[in-house]
């Protein structure tokens, strides 16, 4: 029987691509970041035979939380069916179904199913979850449905990279300069103004002023989950004219020599600021540089730091 302060809601979409594309989607969870606006970061705790375990940091009504969910993948019936195991207050249980329908061989109608309830049955708290989930559930959408659109599109318009440099020192201190970015402004020349907040253990919101090489400044927000002192995992929510997505994943690994420091970066662009941006005559090809040559000056610049900074604690 279930219980009497349970709300359940539906939200769907329709959207221009083949249901098994829409689905595999949805399923991988690495892709969810890069997809859902609210999504900051998703790990895999537990991978089995149609279940898993995931942990997801993601933002409701502009608040960080994270939570772990339990998901049973029935891909012969393009259905996810996925429980949260503990709950971030206000939320009591929360609970749903992905069901995706095909119309066509080229358009599929996305379902999306929440059943949840508020801790104590509080009204107030209620009240705060509907908004919540209605909010992301129409941006989740939203998002799918141009995300997958676009990806039939464009591949172009998406791309990644990285930048590695070798330490001669400790993970741990690589980690710490990355990890200290409310000393970026003192550390790295690039950062003209920098302010890090941690809102709960592990989960940090950055804001900051970068110089650009013709010295522009541009401002972003990101969202950063910690692991120490193996990663550090962003997502930036404030972004630049040319990119409608950022996500970057700073990684620390011990080698036989020392620490390899890596920088991978995962970019859309925004086609409709490109000619505003870079001249009459730019091309998608001339903004994949612009960005790519930007972030990765940025980063081996901060990676350059973070080297100095760990092979002097030697």
């Amino acid at each position: 029987m279930s219980h009497p302060g349970l709300r359940q809601v539906e939200h769907e979409i329709v959207v221009s691509a083949p249901a098994e594309a829409v689905y595999s989607l949805i399923a991988e969870v690495r892709n969810w970041p890069q997809i859902f606006p609210p999504t900051i970061h998703v790990d895999h705790l537990e991978k089995g035979d149609g279940q898993e375990r995931i942990r997801i940091w993601a933002t409701a009504n502009g608040e960080a939380k994270n939570w772990s969910s339990r998901r049973l993948l029935a891909p012969e019936r393009l259905r996810i069916d996925f429980r949260q195991e503990v709950s971030a207050p206000p939320v009591a249980e929360m609970g749903g179904t992905w069901i995706v329908e095909p119309l066509s061989p080229a358009e599929s109608r996305v379902r999306l199913l929440h059943e949840y309830r508020a801790v104590d049955d509080d009204p107030g708290s209620l009240e705060w979850i509907d908004r919540a989930v209605d909010r992301n559930s129409r941006s989740e959408l939203a998002a799918l449905k141009e995300n997958v659109e676009l990806a039939h599109r464009s591949e172009e318009l998406r791309f990644s990279f990285e930048d590695t440099v070798h330490v001669d020192g400790s993970a741990k201190d690589v980690f710490d300069f990355v990890n200290e970015a409310h000393l970026w402004s003192e550390r790295l020349p690039h950062v003209a103004r920098v302010r890090l907040e941690e809102t709960a253990p592990g989960l940090q919101v950055l804001e900051m002023d970068t110089r650009a090489k013709d010295g522009s400044t541009h401002t972003t927000k990101s969202y950063r989950v910690t692991f120490p002192y193996r990663g550090i995992a962003y997502k930036q929510v404030t972004l630049p004219a040319l990119m409608t997505l950022h996500t970057g994943y700073w990684s620390f690994t011990e080698t036989g020599r020392g620490v390899a420091a890596t920088s991978q970066h995962t970019v859309v662009l925004n086609p409709a600021n490109i000619t505003r941006v870079l001249g009459a005559d730019a091309t998608v090809a001339d903004a994949r540089k612009y960005v790519h040559d930007a972030l990765s000056a940025n980063s081996r610049a901060t990676l350059g730091h973070a080297k100095d900074h760990a092979e002097k604690k030697r």
